[in-house]
């Protein structure tokens, strides 16, 4: 699977971080109680089905904890695993090992849920059309990951940040007007902006789908509409612009949201609630 990756820089910041919160100053249980000289191999292991995500997380952590651990994926992040499955191994001093494994374990497991969930959100749409997004409901400081993790599932990305797209909601929406005068606000704004700037606009009424669509903006997000809303918006539409639905997608609901023709569907559940998956370090004493 051809996975856009997150530059190595960016995952050594993340997790430089996470280790500075959990090891201050010293892991004080492992150092009080293992001898110094004790090595030890360990594999983390699936508890249930899923899909991998963040295995450099997990690697990352084992590494900038002690370079001396060794690591061996036996998976690649995108690979689906089941109850049993081993996903990677590690060996080499036991403290260091003991030291690493609360934040490479909560990474993995985290990005692993993501991965699992968008897979089946991809799933419950697939012979559709309908590409299934993430949101910007991210865990503050793990987005870059979390996105990762989406796309090991399956999905594809909404706009990283707020510098990257315009995207007008229903609150830039009330200050601009209506008709006409909301027609206008957005030509202008369009005017202003650079060619590769892509342009959304989201509504929640069919009374506003006019004024936007006379814009020419690039997509319209119909937000929470109903399954028939949803269908006559893609038929007004008819290509002009691309269409999105939001609002009350859930794994339950997307396979009838895709069903109504739209290009995109986007999901904060997919970040925002998802369920860190059971995934368990066993780990053994090497024979000396």
């Amino acid at each position: 699977m051809n996975i856009q990756p997150v530059p190595a820089r960016v995952i050594q910041k993340i997790v430089l971080a996470a280790l500075e919160e959990d090891n201050p100053r010293g892991d004080l249980t492992g150092n009080t109680l293992i001898p110094v000289h004790t090595t030890a191999t360990a594999a983390v292991i699936a508890r249930e089905p899923g899909i991998c995500a963040g295995l450099d997380t997990f690697i990352t952590a084992m590494k900038l904890t002690d370079p001396a651990l060794e690591l061996i994926p036996a998976l690649a992040d995108g690979d689906s695993f089941a109850p049993g499955d081993t996903l990677i191994t590690v060996s080499g001093p036991a403290r260091s090992l003991l030291a690493g494994e609360r934040v490479g374990l909560n990474l993995l497991q985290r990005l692993s849920g993501i991965a699992t969930a968008t897979a089946a959100y991809v799933a419950a749409a697939q012979g559709t059309g309908a590409r299934i997004v993430d949101t910007r409901k991210t865990t503050p400081g793990l987005r870059v990951l979390e996105r990762y993790a989406v796309r090991c599932g399956g999905g594809f990305n909404h706009r990283d940040n707020l510098s990257e797209a315009v995207m007008a909601k229903d609150n830039h929406l009330a200050l601009l007007g209506t008709g006409s005068t909301l027609t206008n606000a957005l030509r202008k704004a369009r005017a202003a902006l650079g060619h590769t700037v892509h342009f959304e606009v989201e509504i929640d009424s069919l009374d506003q789908l006019d004024a936007v669509l006379a814009a020419g903006v690039d997509t319209i997000m119909l937000d929470n509409f109903t399954l028939a809303d949803l269908a006559i918006g893609v038929r007004r539409i008819a290509g002009a612009a691309l269409v999105e639905a939001s609002g009350n997608v859930k794994l339950e609901t997307v396979a009838s949201i895709a069903a109504t023709g739209v290009d995109v569907i986007s999901s904060g559940a997919l970040t925002h609630s998802v369920r860190a998956l059971d995934l368990g370090l066993d780990i053994r004493m090497e024979a000396n």
